[in-house]
């Protein structure tokens, strides 16, 4: 009975699917953009890219096929992301976070205001990786949230041990990072299987979007509170979001708090593993190009001197730092396939029709790597931006485009500037040598939207002991904080 049951369900999910598409089909007024022809009921299903294949080289070998390649599709699947920027449908509200967020933090000189917050957690992400250097990628991951807990919410963070709301943004970032790779769930071609209950075989999807729900109620509602809370003792620490609920009459359940909630959130999502991601491309490269370490280093060198470490000062005057710094981000983009984005409505495009409610994938690993505009496009080559024909800067591809722009490029790309210019002052970074042998590290990334490096041995040494003690001279200049980790115990969402 139980599987009569299943297949009932089942064949009238499919049918009404069916009738759906029989019902709303209507011959398109121009040709759909080139692609592999659908197949009955399935339609492109197996089509889309396979479990743990990399999207955007899978989408890629369509583009050498078909050229351009625009799906129509629906994306249905509910991930309960809450009010993250990146997936708030354009409208007022969306743009309501965005202009919020754009004040704080969408121009040099707004973003300037937090240098000496940069300076402190650099110098002292530096001396972690001095004194742990296997320890790298939790190092990054926690001065990139050290950064923007104390930006949006003025919240320090455990400084020599793992922190709750660190944690709590690498869980969220990675239900963020698997609900929103499109393709990756059935449900994202058929619409209809949202109907199913959640026990029925293959509708995982509902469980994963529920886990997600949690975490992300918990990523924007409980900083919120927390500094709601503090500010009641009379103890906050001045932030984007105290600065805005000190200003403003807020009503509880209100579109304000839900702007107000969110922006900050999205400034918190956007910084807490978009960084680590560069930041950890950064060092793999170093490892693999020692001959671009070398002249970034000869730079620094003449230009700074060996005296004290690189700061936002110098930029102008570090003209490959600011190289590397566009390669790392054109070597690997942090997100290769970028948002999906959702047609608005019907459109044409160089004589193909964009039906309305059709998923636009812009592979920006691709066009970051197209042979035809980047020479060598594999190999990390600074140089590439410099001389009398330099080639285009990749910050023009690397933060998404048009209207839906990463709000917290800038922020990102001053972050990113500082960690380099200082690692590269402070250390050496190469491969392992065992038993009188250079190891090779592991050249592998993630099949994610956010996607990181694999994990991967590099050698971290300070260049010679004076810049070893440069690096130990934060903790005078920049004394440890108290975490505010205990106090999250009693704040509920």
């Amino acid at each position: 009975m139980a599987s009569l049951h299943l297949a009932s369900i089942a064949i009238g999910v499919l049918t009404a699917y069916l009738l759906t598409k029989l019902l709303t089909f209507k011959k398109p007024p121009a040709p759909l953009p080139p692609g592999p022809p659908p197949k009955p009921i399935i339609g492109n299903l197996k089509d889309l890219p396979q479990n743990g294949e990399r999207d955007w080289e899978h989408w890629l070998k369509h583009k050498e096929l078909y050229g351009r390649f625009t799906q129509t599709v629906i994306l249905s699947y509910t991930s309960g992301c809450g009010g993250i920027l990146g997936l708030i449908p354009y409208s007022d509200r969306s743009r309501a976070i965005r202009k919020a967020m754009n004040k704080e933090i969408g121009s040099k000189v707004a973003v300037s205001r937090f240098n000496a917050l940069q300076e402190a957690e650099t110098r002292r992400f530096l001396l972690r990786v001095l004194e742990a250097p296997e320890e790298l990628r939790n190092h990054i991951r926690t001065e990139a949230g050290a950064v923007v807990l104390k930006l949006a919410y003025g919240y320090t963070v455990e400084p020599h041990k793992q922190d709750p709301l660190v944690d709590l943004a690498d869980v969220s970032m990675y239900y963020f990072s698997l609900v929103c790779r499109y393709g990756a769930w059935v449900v994202d071609v058929f619409p209809s299987l949202r109907f199913l209950p959640s026990w029925f075989p293959g509708t995982e999807f509902k469980r994963i979007g529920q886990r997600s729900k949690e975490a992300f109620d918990n990523f924007g509602g409980k900083p919120y509170n927390f500094v709601k809370h503090q500010m009641s003792q009379g103890t906050h620490h001045p932030s984007y979001l105290s600065s805005i609920l000190e200003s403003e009459e807020i009503e509880p359940g209100s579109e304000k708090e839900y702007v107000t909630k969110w922006s900050a959130a999205s400034i918190y999502a956007g910084g807490a593993d978009t960084t680590v991601s560069t930041m950890a491309s950064f060092f793999l490269a170093m490892a693999l190009y020692p001959e671009a370490q070398r002249k970034a280093q000869e730079e620094i060198d003449r230009v700074v001197g060996n005296s004290r470490l690189p700061t936002f000062a110098d930029r102008d005057n570090l003209p490959y730092i600011n190289a590397t710094v566009k390669e790392v981000l054109r070597w690997h983009p942090v997100v290769p396939n970028n948002l999906p984005h959702l047609s608005t409505h019907d459109d044409m495009c160089q004589g193909y029709f964009i039906p309305k409610g059709s998923i636009v994938i812009s592979n920006i690993w691709g066009f970051a790597h197209d042979p035809d505009v980047f020479h060598d496009p594999m190999t990390f080559k600074p140089e590439r931006y410099l001389g009398d024909n330099p080639e285009p800067d990749s910050h023009r591809i690397s933060f998404g485009f048009g209207r839906r722009i990463c709000p917290g490029r800038v922020m990102a790309d001053a972050a990113i500037y500082l960690n380099i210019a200082q690692s590269l002052a402070a250390f050496n970074i190469g491969k392992k040598v065992v038993d009188g042998k250079e190891v090779e590290p592991r050249v592998e990334f993630q099949a994610a939207l956010i996607s990181h490096p694999e994990p991967y041995d590099v050698s971290i040494k300070p260049r010679s002991s004076v810049h070893e003690e440069l690096i130990r001279a934060v903790e005078e200049e920049y004394p440890w904080e108290k975490s505010h980790a205990d106090e999250l115990v009693n704040i509920k969402v």
